[in-house]
């Protein structure tokens, strides 16, 4: 099935503490980091926050980041997002779709660092331009496919 191919996607860098929030422009060529929501650990998603975004910037789909192991299997971070993308999907009613998200952040660090910024002072930014990454990589894949 995959996500719409004309309006906004919304994507989400999954992670225990902070879980990153990117958008696309209209025409899904580019990516822009967007926010980085925060919970507790143990708690739940921030759903309140992230569907503000929902309502503000009104996706056509939903993409969520699948964090797999280096091997490619599927441990307990990628079934809680695995979770969370069907909460998602069940709130907002609309398509969602799973991407891997192996080395998001790592690349989001690289940018970070290669614009001259330190990740300690921008630590916060992180997770939503790893976000951006993601949702760059997926737009960037689905565009090299006949």
């Amino acid at each position: 099935m995959g996500l719409p191919t004309l309006g906004r996607l919304l994507a989400v860098d999954w992670g225990e503490i902070r879980l990153g929030i990117a958008i696309s422009d209209e025409t899904q060529l580019i990516a822009t980091p967007l926010d980085t929501l925060t919970r507790r650990r143990g708690k739940r998603f921030p759903m309140p926050a992230f569907l503000g975004h929902v309502t503000r910037h009104k996706p056509t789909g939903i993409l969520v980041g699948l964090p797999l192991a280096p091997d490619g299997t599927e441990g307990d971070a990628a079934r809680a997002a695995r979770s969370l993308a069907a909460e998602i999907g069940g709130r907002t009613y609309l398509p969602v779709e799973m991407w891997d998200e192996r080395m998001s952040t790592a690349r989001a660090l690289s940018a970070i660092k290669e614009q001259g910024g330190s990740p300690s002072e921008r630590r916060k930014q992180v997770d939503a331009v790893a976000a951006a990454v993601l949702l760059q990589h997926y737009l960037d894949a689905r565009r090299s496919v006949p």
